[in-house]
C-alpha cells in the first residue's frame, strides 16, 4: 500500500462530469489498497470569473479580500468532488487550505507555504477516507486567507506529498506526460518515461508549461517523485526523478531531453555605456527596483571605453523596463537606448551535456542551414538558449528537434 497524493488541474474538473470521473479514478486507486489525498485547483475559468468581478468594481482590489475572493473556487470543487465520492461509497472529506493547516507567510496574492499541519488528514487516511485538500490557499498567522499564485495549485500538491512523506505525487493534466517539445509544434514529439529535476527545472524556466517551476522546486528540494498523467487518458505519464536514479538504468543517458522555448520574451539594448566598474548594476539596479526580472544577459566591450549591455525581459515589462532605461539614459551616460519585443528564446536541455562535446556547434549549424540568425547565447551546464526572431521560433524548434533525433528513443 502507497500513499499518494494527486493533483488534478482546472481542465480536469472543468465540469460535473469530468468532476465524476476524476471521482472514479480516485476510486480506482483507492481499491487497489492505496491510501489517496486529492488536491483540485479551481473550475476552468472560474478564478477569471472572480477576477472579472472584481475588477467590475476596481482595478486594484485591496489584495487580502482579493484572497479571501479567489479561494473561493477551490472550495467549491472540493465539495463537489467529495459529493461524488460519496455518491459511489467511497468515504472522504474536504479541507480548505486552512482546515488542512497550510500556514503560509502573509503575501497576499503569492504567498509561500512554510509549514503544514498534517495530524488531521494522516487522522481521516488512517481511517479509510479519501482527503480532498483545496489547491492554490492557505492561511498566514493571523488566519488570513492566502493564495499561492501562478501554478499554486501544483505547489500545494508538492508540500502536502512532503509533509505526509508520500510514495509519489502525481500532477494530472490534459497532456499525458512531459514531450521532447512542443507536439503543437513538432507532432513527432515523443513522451519521455523519465526526466531529472534539474532537466525539468531548466525546461520550465525555459518556457515549458506542463509544470510550474516552483513545484518542480518544491519537489526537488524535499525528495518528491513527481509523475505527471494525463487526466483523460491511461497511461505511465512521466516521473520526474533524480539523476541516481537515472544513472541505474542500464542504457547511456539521452544527449538532448527537450526542447522548451517561450514567445513572451523582449529584447533591450543600452548602447554606448561607460565602461567602468558596477555598469551593470547601474543598469539593472532600476530595473530590479520596479520588480522586474531579467533573463539572458550580455555585454560587450567596445573599442572606445564604452560597453553595449543588452538583457531581456518578460514580454509583459518591456514597455515599462524600456521606460525606466531612457529615464536612466543620461544618468548612465548612454548613446542610445534601444529595444525589440518580437524575439523568442529556443533552448537545448539535457543532462547528457556534461559528458558530450559539440553540443552548441551542433545546435547553431541546425539554425544556420534554415538561414535563422542568433541574437544572443546563454550557457549552463545542461542548457543552451539561444534568442532568435520571434518568427523563426516554429522553424528552428522543428530544425533542432530533427537534427537531435528527439523523435527517437535512445
Amino acid at each position: 500500500m502507497a500513499l499518494i497524493v494527486q493533483k488534478y488541474g482546472g481542465t480536469s474538473v472543468g465540469n460535473i462530469e469530468r468532476i465524476q470521473n476524476v471521482a472514479e479514478k480516485v476510486i480506482g486507486w483507492r481499491e487497489r489498497g492505496h491510501q489517496i489525498v486529492v488536491v483540485v485547483s479551481a473550475m476552468s475559468g472560474e478564478t477569471d470569473r472572480l477576477i472579472g468581478l472584481a475588477k467590475g468594481i476596481t482595478d486594484r482590489p485591496p489584495p487580502r479580500e482579493l484572497d479571501v475572493l479567489l479561494s473561493t473556487g477551490e472550495q467549491v470543487t472540493i465539495a463537489l468532488l467529495c459529493i461524488a465520492l460519496e455518491k459511489h461509497g467511497c468515504p472522504a472529506r474536504s479541507y480548505t487550505g486552512g482546515q488542512a493547516r497550510i500556514l503560509t507567510d502573509n503575501a497576499f496574492n503569492k504567498a509561500r507555504i512554510q509549514a503544514i499541519e498534517a495530524d488531521a488528514m494522516r487522522a481521516d487516511l488512517d481511517a479509510g477516507r479519501v482527503v480532498v485538500v483545496a489547491g492554490f490557499q492557505g492561511v498566514d498567522e493571523d488566519g488570513n486567507i492566502t493564495t499561492l499564485g501562478r501554478g499554486g495549485s501544483d505547489t500545494t500538491g508538492v508540500a502536502l506529498a512532503a509533509a505526509l512523506k508520500a510514495d509519489e505525487c502525481q500532477i494530472y493534466t490534459d497532456v499525458d506526460g512531459v514531450y521532447t517539445t512542443d507536439p503543437r509544434v513538432v507532432p513527432e514529439a515523443r513522451r519521455l518515461d523519465r526526466i531529472t529535476f534539474e532537466e525539468m527545472l531548466e525546461m520550465a524556466s525555459a518556457g515549458s508549461k506542463v509544470l510550474q517551476i516552483r513545484s518542480v522546486e518544491f519537489a526537488g528540494k524535499h525528495n518528491v517523485p513527481l509523475r505527471v498523467l494525463s487526466s483523460f487518458q491511461e497511461g505511465p505519464g512521466t516521473l520526474i526523478t533524480f539523476e541516481e536514479a537515472l544513472e541505474a538504468e542500464p542504457m547511456e543517458k539521452e544527449l538532448i531531453s527537450g526542447i522548451a522555448f517561450n514567445r513572451d520574451e523582449a529584447k533591450l539594448t543600452v548602447l554606448g555605456v561607460p565602461d567602468r566598474p558596477g555598469v551593470a548594476f547601474s543598469i539593472l539596479g532600476p530595473v530590479s527596483d520596479a520588480n522586474i526580472e531579467v533573463d539572458m544577459i550580455i555585454q560587450n566591450i567596445g573599442r572606445d571605453g564604452t560597453t553595449d549591455f543588452t538583457f531581456t525581459v518578460h514580454r509583459n515589462d518591456y514597455e515599462r523596463t524600456l521606460e525606466i532605461l531612457r529615464q536612466h539614459a543620461t544618468q548612465l551616460g548612454a548613446r542610445e537606448v534601444s529595444g525589440d519585443n518580437k524575439i523568442a528564446k529556443l533552448s537545448l536541455v539535457g543532462i547528457g551535456m556534461r559528458s558530450h562535446a559539440g553540443v552548441a556547434s551542433r545546435m547553431f549549424e541546425a539554425l544556420a542551414k534554415e538561414g535563422i540568425n542568433i541574437r544572443m547565447i546563454s550557457t549552463s551546464e545542461i542548457k543552451i538558449s539561444v534568442v532568435v526572431d520571434e518568427k523563426y521560433l516554429e522553424l528552428g524548434v522543428r530544425a533542432l528537434h530533427e537534427a537531435f533525433e528527439l523523435n527517437k528513443a535512445a
